[in-house]
């Protein structure tokens, strides 16, 4: 089955605020990315730990239309009109 990937950039502080918008705007799944390909290794058990420069990434079924999905996004306090994104 063919998916869509949409990537933003943040904070490690706002990963999970971006995430949540995303799952809303119809993610199926979200991927936590450090920017810059640093590994974590062992976090404990129930942490996520986060980098200071990551890419929150959207998994979206491929038949969605991303235009749409922009726009719910541009809505985000954290975002807004052109923000910053890869398809």
């Amino acid at each position: 089955m063919p998916w869509i990937q949409l990537k933003l950039n943040t904070t490690g502080a706002n990963a999970e605020d971006l995430s949540d918008a995303l799952m809303e705007a119809g993610a199926v799944s979200i991927t936590f990315q450090d920017t810059h390909d640093t590994p974590v290794f062992e976090p404990l058990p129930g942490e996520t730990r986060l980098w200071g420069d990551t890419d929150v990434i959207g998994l979206f079924d491929a038949e969605t239309d991303m235009n749409d999905v922009v726009a719910i996004l541009e809505n985000h306090p954290l975002l807004g009109a052109g923000f910053a994104h890869k398809i």
